[in-house]
């Protein structure tokens, strides 16, 4: 898709250009790289939301113009289900919203997202009706988008999923995307 984006960005003059974007946004090496529609210093144009897709292991932002830029990132567990319950490490898939943001001290830069939302409670209820899942098990909470352990990015290059369900980006990244993303940004999360 972003390739598509590019190559109609071309044909309609528009002058958009996309920085480090090797198929299927890996280098060589097989690591993922960030890639972007625009010149350095360029902001996102109008409202920003954001898709993160766990297959792929990237955040993509949209602007009023379209794809802005790709991330690369990783999850809690390998398995990369959808969080059932508190304490499994699964990241949570649905539509959320970023609902506060600060600096952190051990991660960098923190986005809280509103999870559990109202349709996160329906699917655990429904859920605990099927047996899925014990009775007596919560929820969970406290899911947000992070930067790593200081000095730790290569955690995302090799793609080691190491949060408790959180997202989590390179420092330089979750700082940039910090700066221009506000509280009430749109987040999808799926698979």
């Amino acid at each position: 898709m972003k390739h598509a984006i590019v190559l109609t960005s071309i044909v309609l003059g528009s002058g958009l250009l996309v920085l480090n974007t090797p198929s299927s946004s890996s280098s060589h090496n097989g690591m993922k790289r960030l890639s972007k529609r625009f010149t350095t210093g360029e902001s996102p144009s109008g409202s920003v939301s954001i898709i993160i897709d766990k297959s792929d292991y990237e955040l993509s932002v949209y602007d009023s113009k379209g794809w802005y830029a790709t991330y690369p990132v990783v999850f809690g567990n390998n398995s990369l289900d959808d969080k059932k319950v508190a304490g499994d490490k699964n990241t949570p898939e649905g539509s959320f919203r970023i609902i506060n943001k600060r600096v952190h001290d051990k991660w960098d830069r923190y986005m809280g997202l509103d999870y559990p939302t109202p349709d996160s409670w329906d699917r655990f209820k429904r859920r605990k009706e099927r047996g899925e899942i014990p009775e007596n098990a919560s929820i969970g909470g406290g899911i947000g988008i992070h930067g790593t352990w200081p000095h730790e990015d290569f955690v995302i290059d090799k793609y080691k999923n190491w949060t408790l369900g959180c997202v989590s980006m390179k420092c330089g990244d979750v700082e940039e995307l910090y700066n221009y993303t506000p509280v009430g940004t749109r987040v999808t999360i799926k698979k």
